[in-house]
Formats: structure tokens, sequence, C-alpha cells
């Protein structure tokens, strides 16, 4: 069904202030952070012009995404404040249209930015992020040799199945080792068949050797034998620069990876919350631009002529409270006082509850 006259000029309305506040938040982010950096590049590493280009372009996903959140409250308060302080709102109610209908194109508009956001944030962020660390360390800094490094994992894949799968909790730069090593062994149905643990491996001719280990046999999920030994070649085919550079910070990995580093990182116990919390974020941000959309809408019906002002003042403290929330929610789950699911997702609850009872008044 095609859209109505007024489902166009609104959308259209919202649409317009929607990518002014991408461009407005983004520079602010840029001009407040990203440029610092660049000049701090330049006069401490003597970054060059082609360096440049490629940080500032490879560090606009990572603002942008921030952005569309701020933007949807802004577009729907500036929107809808405009329309109310120009008589429009009370005209299209008093032609007997409810004002659900009315803002149906903005909650619209900020459900598909949520989905857009989510998908943005998946495929787009993490690589735009990986390839401005390897910018900065290999070609600003000019780094080659491998840097010291928590929580190594190794998959060694055949035919799109997990072959050899090795985990270690530190690896040190200056001895060339892995501390705490773990090797877990699959057959060709996947399923787990040997795991050795050894206090440390080393790297020399072009081979990694495990030291003080035991090798445990499983079957059936249960360990059925064990075997110390002294050392133990670790089947890795990579150098230790390979290994590390193989290797993602939070901000570089997809949803996925996240979720494959957790399990592995739960089955060695340790703490995960910390990749929780990013996980979850994943989604939780996102949405923030429907949710800002079913607020933004509703306060935007003010009885005031200077609507264009008091929505920027208006967008300025949500998003403040909104992001001061999400940071104090972040370190709760953090710190595991609250699962990391259910913190990260009280700032989008109360920001759903307050939009529900603003729609709710509004309508009436």
């Amino acid at each position: 069904m095609k859209l109505k006259i007024l489902d166009k000029y609104i959308f259209r309305e919202v649409v317009m202030t929607f990518f002014f506040g991408i461009c407005a938040f983004s520079a602010v982010f840029i001009g407040s952070g990203t440029l610092f950096s660049i000049a701090r590049y330049i006069t401490d590493y003597g970054a060059s012009f082609s360096a440049v280009v490629k940080i500032f372009v490879l560090g606009l996903p990572g603002v942008v995404m921030w952005t569309f959140p701020m933007s949807m409250l802004l577009s729907s308060l500036l929107t809808f404040g405009r329309l109310s302080s120009a008589s429009e709102i009370t005209a299209m109610r008093s032609c007997g249209i409810s004002f659900l209908r009315i803002s149906a194109p903005a909650f619209i508009l900020g459900l598909v930015v949520s989905v857009f956001a989510v998908w943005f944030n998946e495929y787009v962020v993490p690589w735009a992020n990986t390839a401005y660390s390897n910018v900065i360390y290999y070609e600003i800094k000019g780094n080659t040799k491998p840097k010291s490094q928590e929580h190594i994992i190794i998959k060694d894949i055949n035919n799109d199945r997990i072959k050899n799968l090795v985990y270690a909790r530190v690896y040190d730069a200056e001895t060339e080792t892995l501390q705490g090593v773990t090797l877990q062994m699959f057959d060709d149905n996947g399923n787990l068949q040997n795991v050795e643990n050894a206090a440390y491996a080393d790297y020399g001719g072009n081979v990694w050797t495990m030291h003080n280990g035991i090798i445990y046999d499983v079957t059936d999920g249960e360990s059925k034998h064990s075997l110390h030994f002294e050392t133990q070649v670790l089947p890795i085919n990579a150098t230790p620069t390979q290994v590390v550079r193989e290797q993602k910070s939070t901000e570089e990995m997809t949803m996925r990876e996240l979720r494959q580093q957790i399990d592995i990182m739960k089955t060695q116990f340790v703490d995960t919350n910390k990749l929780e919390a990013e996980l979850y974020q994943r989604v939780t941000v996102p949405m923030a631009s429907f949710i800002f959309a079913l607020v933004g809408v509703p306060l935007g019906l003010q009885p005031t002529r200077n609507s264009s002002s008091m929505g920027f003042a208006m967008s300025v403290l949500i998003i403040f409270v909104y992001y001061s929330l999400m940071t104090l929610c972040n370190a709760i789950a953090r710190s595991g006082a609250i699962a990391p699911l259910l913190a990260v997702w009280i700032p989008n609850i109360i920001g759903l509850l307050a939009g529900i009872y603003l729609i709710r008044r509004a309508s009436r």
C-alpha cells in the first residue's frame, strides 16, 4: 500500500532532520576526538598523508554508529516540535487523525534505523576497527614485533570444522612463550577427542613446544585416561607474530566471534562478564534509536514557539542521562553484580516504559 500524503510529509521531515543530526553529532565527535588523535600521530610519529586519510575514513563507522540514536531523538523532537508550534498537529487531530497515526512514520523509521544499525554494527564497524588498528600499529607506529597479550585463541579449521583449538591465558612477547596452554582436539564429527594442558609453550626452530603438561582422553564428554608429559609439540603452523596478529580486540570482533570467544573462555573458567556486556550492547545501543523515537515524538509536542531551541536542549539532556545510565549499567555488568544481559538492557527498558507513558499521555 502506498504511503498517504501525510505519511510522506512527516517521513520526509523526520528523515531530513535525522541526516542533519548524523552530520552534526559526527562533526562533534570528530572534532573532539578523531582530529586530536590525528594531530598526535602526525607530531609524535610523523604519520604520512595516506595514513592520516585511512584512519580518518576507517574511524567514521565507529563514530556514526553512536550518532544513530542521538540523531533519531533529535529528529523526533525537532520535527514534531515544529509541527506542534505551527499548529499542524492540532489541525491533523481536528480532522480525526489520532496521535499514533500521525507519529507512525517516525516510529517506523526508528525501528528501521535500529535494525540497520544492528547490521552496520555487525558487519561494517568491526571490519573498520580492525583496519584502523592495523594502520596505526603497523603503518604509523611502525611496530613489527608482536606485543604481549592476554587470552590467545588459535583455531585450526578444516572443511568448516574445528580440528584443533588452542587457548593460552597470556602471550609473553619478551620470552616468546604462551602461558597456561590448553589444546582441544576434535574428531571428524566435531566431537572433543583429546585435551592437553601445559604450563607453557615456547617457540623455537619453527615449532611450538608445550612443557609440563597432561593429556586427557575424552569419551562421551568425560575424561577417561590421563598421561603426563615433559614436552609435546603444539600443532600450530604460525609464528609468534602471526599468532598475535590473528587476535582481535572486542571492538574488532563480530557478535558471532564474541560468542565463540565467550564459550571458549568459559571452558577455561575465565571471567567473561566484560565480553558478555560488549556482546549484548551490540544490540542495545542500536535499539536505542527506536526507543528514542518513542520518547522524542511525544516530547516534541511543545506548546512553545521556540521548538528548535527547546528540542536541542531536551535532546542534549536526554542523551546525557541515557548514556550516563548506560555507562553505569555497563560497569555493573562487568563487575558481575547483575547479570550482563539484564544490566545492559536497563537503560532501554527504562526508556521503553517512559516512551509508553508519554505516548499514552499524548494520545489523550
